[in-house]
C-alpha cells in the first residue's frame, strides 16, 4: 500500500506517521479494527489491539477541508478531539460524517485492492479475530 502524505494540510500528523514509521512502530501491526463498507483501522504498535499507543504525547487535532473519500488516511482518537497519537484508519468509502472531526494526513494511491482484501472485522464492533498485519511501513521518499 503507497500513501501519499499531506504535509502541508496536517504537518504535525504527518510528522508523527513519519517518526513512527522511521522507528519501525507499525512494523507488524494488526489491523485490529475493519468494518466492510466503512474503514481499516491499524496503527496500535503498543498494545495491538485498539487500546494503545506511542509513548509520544497525543496530537494537537488539525482538522481540514480534505473530505474522508474513498481511500482517505485518517487519524483515530478517543472521544477528544486532541487525543490521536498513532492510531490511524483508511476509509473504503466516502464518509462526509467523519468531515473535520478527524485529521485527515494523507491518501492511499497505490494498493486499495489490498486494503479491500483486509480481514473484515465481527458486525458491529469491527474487531477483528486474526488481523492482518502491516509487514513493515518505510518512508519511500522525504516529503
Amino acid at each position: 500500500i503507497t500513501i501519499e502524505l499531506f504535509p502541508t494540510v496536517a504537518p504535525k500528523h504527518v510528522e508523527r506517521i513519519k517518526l513512527l514509521a522511521s522507528e519501525g512502530f507499525y512494523d507488524n501491526c494488526p489491523f485490529h479494527r475493519v468494518i466492510e463498507g466503512f474503514m481499516a483501522q491499524t496503527g496500535d504498535g503498543s498494545n495491538q489491539d485498539g487500546t494503545g499507543g506511542s509513548d509520544y504525547p497525543d496530537l494537537k487535532q488539525e482538522f481540514n477541508d480534505t473530505p474522508h473519500t474513498r481511500g482517505i488516511v485518517s487519524m483515530a482518537r478517543a472521544a477528544h478531539p486532541d487525543s490521536a497519537n498513532s492510531q490511524f484508519f483508511i476509509c473504503y468509502t466516502d464518509c462526509p460524517h467523519l468531515d473535520k472531526q478527524y485529521t485527515a494526513f494523507g491518501k492511499v494511491i497505490d494498493g486499495m485492492t489490498v486494503v479491500d482484501a483486509l480481514q473484515k472485522g465481527a458486525y458491529g464492533s469491527g474487531i477483528v479475530q486474526k488481523p492482518d498485519t502491516i509487514t513493515t511501513m518505510r518512508l519511500l521518499a522525504d516529503t
